[in-house]
């Protein structure tokens, strides 16, 4: 089970001042992550400089969702920088984290709390003031039209509302990166286009990265795409180098995922 337990630290420090000046809102370089002996992430190097959405892409276990969970401070690699808005997330942690949202792959925990009271704290630990947190939370009630389900506990909503809520705490605080999990995974057709719109909206202020296996939404939403095989990023390309002649990822994609690239 997933918690907010990144959230959960940001209680302990102040507000930070929004002056930072011109800084890579992303940057990632030499990542390593091995389990047991087994290499997940093999030297991953990348950077995002400007509002956008970039879409990470591989098959299962291609070591997407640990690069991601790396990038958000939630796993420590072994070797490696990750850069929020200039802030280290290992050596200042809390500062980083204070710059980003996370949603995680197949986000549950607070079973317990309705979606409004979960939004609250959400709020409470992102160290908003106190006269911004009730408009904040209103804000993204509105904005991911949860208002019918805010007095209903996490634990008996459908996988679909579920995911709208945990999506809602990554964006509550505004943040200038959105690190997102395969963000509409369990929502119906209607609200995937819902939430894309959305993050279309998003990405005019805020650096998007966000996996998916459904390649149609990498087509439709990344200006560019990240595709990992084995561990290794094997292509970073902006999306338009990578369509075939239909206009579609999945033919670069398979190629790319299922032969043996030189690094």
């Amino acid at each position: 089970m997933i918690t907010l337990f990144a959230i959960i630290e940001f209680t302990r420090f102040e507000s930070l001042s929004v002056t930072d000046g011109k800084k890579m809102l992303i940057e990632v370089s030499g990542l390593h992550k091995s389990f047991k002996g087994q290499m997940a992430v093999n030297n991953a190097n990348f950077s995002i400089e400007n509002p956008t959405i970039v879409g990470l892409l591989g098959s299962n276990g291609a070591g997407k969702s640990t690069t991601m969970r790396m990038m958000a401070g939630i796993l420590k690699p072994d070797s490696g920088v990750v850069r929020i808005v200039g802030h280290d997330i290992i050596n200042d942690r809390l500062s980083a984290q204070s710059h980003l949202g996370y949603l995680p792959e197949a986000a549950s925990g607070f079973s317990n709390v309705t979606a409004l009271e979960f939004l609250k704290f959400a709020a409470s630990a992102q160290a908003l003031e106190r006269q911004d947190r009730k408009h904040a939370v209103e804000a993204v009630i509105d904005r991911l039209d949860l208002s019918s389900i805010t007095g209903t506990t996490l634990g008996t909503l459908s996988k679909g509302w579920r995911q709208r809520v945990w999506l809602a705490q990554a964006l509550i605080h505004d943040p200038s990166v959105l690190i997102l999990d395969e963000p509409t995974d369990g929502l119906d057709p209607n609200q995937k286009l819902v939430l894309r719109k959305l993050l279309q909206e998003v990405a005019k202020t805020t650096a998007i990265i966000m996996s998916t296996h459904i390649l149609e939404e990498a087509e439709n939403l990344c200006e560019q795409v990240i595709v990992m095989n084995e561990g290794s990023i094997v292509a970073n390309l902006p999306t338009q180098d990578l369509l075939d002649s239909e206009g579609r990822l999945a033919t670069a994609v398979l190629d790319l995922t299922t032969s043996q690239v030189e690094h």
